[in-house]
């Protein structure tokens, strides 16, 4: 197969179609962006435990790698609150917030993060991520939303508090709240109450104003501008700081220093577990926007080339004095908004973040934390989704299970562990679950070709040559239980003297389902009972040609169900067109022993 560089490099496709109103609608996609992301990063960067020129810094070469590799036309990369909390949880073990070292750990978590996605996506392991079950997925971003909301209300009260997981820093909080700083406590609520309304009313008033919709919600999210602008004033004119707000102070107005992290072999192996589930979740939040983002304009995303794109940007904000960074939802839905039309709105973002730093910090000198603590805690709880959390719960306990595991963990014992449990317990559930199949005993329904199960509608069985649909493809965790289940079949049906398993759901048999289907063709043939196969997909039949299974087998592969019992017992086809067809009722179940074999309304 020929090299296609465009196929690696997206850039090559949609660039050759760049024209003049597309540069125009992506600089001002770039510009509107820019302002929202400037807070942000700050922001951002004060969650990961970090000092806050490193969240613009994450800010600048990813924007400009992601525009080269990846495929999602709108999509917005840069520091998210999720990848924030887990840098920090993860940094926070090697060293404490502050020095040097805790700095070091993030870019190292950058760098192992984005070559982690970087060789998975060489690999296409793109399928990888759906390994992470939606109620895991959505379970830990509710359990991380809490956490970071709680961890930020010391910066709105103004006081020191800490802790890894919520227990903690509630206790901290509480035991501190004594100290807290009024004038803080006010700059705190008050953008607290002005970034929740805007969110939710200053959009339908700029719409009952007449302005457009489009225009309507870029304004309305660019609530936290006007809250910085506002409050750096206040402390600057009012010298809050004086006071006790706690402010910004001095950010450096240089670019990033380009380079690899200091290698040091026990660190970089302790941290690679983290950068692992950084990677994964980053991956997962990221391809899932830009999936979503891509189907309104009927685009499409490539999983695989998306790792790509997300590893080089991870890489390039680990070399780049940056921190893991990942697609965020906020900023790709503004960019989106605001009429972006290619990744060029990225890298002209990207732009713009540096201009800022090198012209604009000096001026967010005065800017209180306890602005962007509320930035973030707005932010975050638009992440807590308890209604997705009651939707399951009526809908399947076992991934229920699965999410409030992955909740309580992640609150009580931290976000790394929350999400390793999630994902286990996922694997286990469906291991489980799979282990005990859903067998139905099936008969034809009276005056059709069709056959469905016994405990759902009257039908005719017959007395000698039985049904077994199998409602699940047959592997080394549920092998024995299909034996054990054909056993008992057979063991109380004293006249049978053909089975047929109907094989409609079966989408694979691997070698312990094969063991198994030549231990029971073996035990029917002692017990003179013929065992046929019907409605066989393909990929199976071809797996069983590939075996001795269908030369020793005691009856017949039927391409369906009706041509196997026209053939085996055509007396009893023929009476379920009869007028008078006899047929077995929906409550009464034909082996006294099929409830303890799986065979379950259902």
């Amino acid at each position: 197969m020929a090299f296609r560089p465009a196929r690696y490099f997206p850039i090559l496709e949609w660039g050759r179609e760049y024209r003049r109103d597309t540069l125009v609608n992506d600089l001002i996609a770039a510009v509107i962006v820019t302002i929202m992301l400037i807070p942000q990063s700050l922001a951002y960067a004060m969650l990961a435990g970090l000092p806050p020129q490193i969240g613009l810094y994450a800010s600048i070469l990813p924007l400009i790698a992601y525009a080269i590799f990846g495929t999602s036309r709108t999509l917005a990369v840069g520091p998210v609150a999720i990848l924030s909390l887990m840098t920090a949880a993860a940094a926070g073990k090697i060293a404490p917030q502050g020095t040097e070292a805790y700095i070091q750990a993030a870019l190292i978590l950058a760098v192992l993060s984005g070559a982690m996605l970087l060789v998975l996506g060489l690999l296409k392991a793109g399928f990888l991520a759906n390994f992470l079950s939606h109620p895991v997925v959505s379970g830990f971003i509710t359990a991380s939303g809490i956490i970071i909301a709680a961890s930020q209300l010391k910066h709105i009260f103004g006081i020191d508090a800490g802790g890894h997981n919520l227990f903690e820093i509630i206790v901290s909080l509480v035991r501190n709240l004594g100290s807290m700083n009024l004038a803080t406590v006010i700059i705190g609520l008050a953008s607290l109450i002005f970034l929740f309304g805007s969110r939710r009313f200053l959009k339908p008033a700029l719409i009952r104003a007449r302005l457009s919709e489009k225009a309507a919600t870029i304004i309305a999210r660019t609530g936290p501008v006007i809250a910085v602008i506002a409050s750096i004033l206040a402390v600057a004119l009012l010298q809050l700081d004086e006071a006790g707000v706690r402010i910004l102070g001095d950010v450096p107005r240089n670019l990033p220093e380009l380079g690899l992290p200091a290698f040091n072999r026990e660190i970089w192996l302790q941290l690679m577990g983290s950068a692992a589930l950084i990677s994964l979740i980053g991956f997962v939040e990221s391809v899932s926007v830009a999936q979503t983002l891509a189907a309104k304009k009927r685009q499409r995303v490539d999983p695989n080339q998306e790792l790509i794109g997300l590893g080089v940007a991870s890489l390039s904000a680990g070399v780049s004095s940056g921190y893991p960074v990942t697609g965020g939802l906020a900023r790709s839905a503004v960019n989106f908004d605001a009429g972006a039309e290619t990744p060029a709105a990225g890298a002209f973002t990207a732009v713009g973040i540096a201009l800022a730093t090198l012209f604009l910090t000096p001026y967010l000198f005065f800017l209180p934390q306890a602005v962007l603590a509320a930035t973030i805690i707005v932010a975050v709880l638009s992440l807590v989704d308890l209604k997705a959390i009651r939707q399951v719960w009526s809908y399947s306990k076992s991934d229920f299970s699965a999410m409030a595991a992955t909740i309580l963990v992640t609150l009580f014992a931290g976000v790394e562990l929350g999400v390793t449990t999630g994902v286990a317990l996922s694997l286990f559930l469906h291991l489980y679950n799979t282990s005990r199949p859903h067998f139905a005993l099936v008969g034809q329904v009276p005056g059709t070709h069709h056959f469905r199960n016994v405990n759902r509608h009257r039908v005719v069985i017959s007395d000698t040559a039985l049904t077994i649909r199998i409602d699940e493809s047959l592997y080394f965790a549920n092998a024995r239980f299909l034996e054990d289940t054909v056993y008992c079949v057979v063991s109380n049906r004293p006249d049978l003297k053909h089975l047929v398993l109907m094989c409609s759901a079966v989408n694979r048999i691997d070698a312990s389902g094969l063991e198994s289907l030549e231990a029971i063709n073996e035990r029917l043939r002692d017990a003179n009972v013929d065992l046929h196969l019907s409605e066989v997909k393909g990929p199976v039949m071809d797996r069983l040609k590939r075996s001795h299974f269908l030369e020793e087998l005691s009856g017949n592969v039927y391409l369906n169900t009706y041509d196997a019992m026209e053939d085996l017992d055509l007396d009893c086809v023929q009476a379920a067109f009869s007028k008078d067809a006899k047929t077995t009722s929906p409550d009464a179940i034909p082996c006294p022993s099929l409830a303890l074999a799986g065979f379950e309304r259902a």
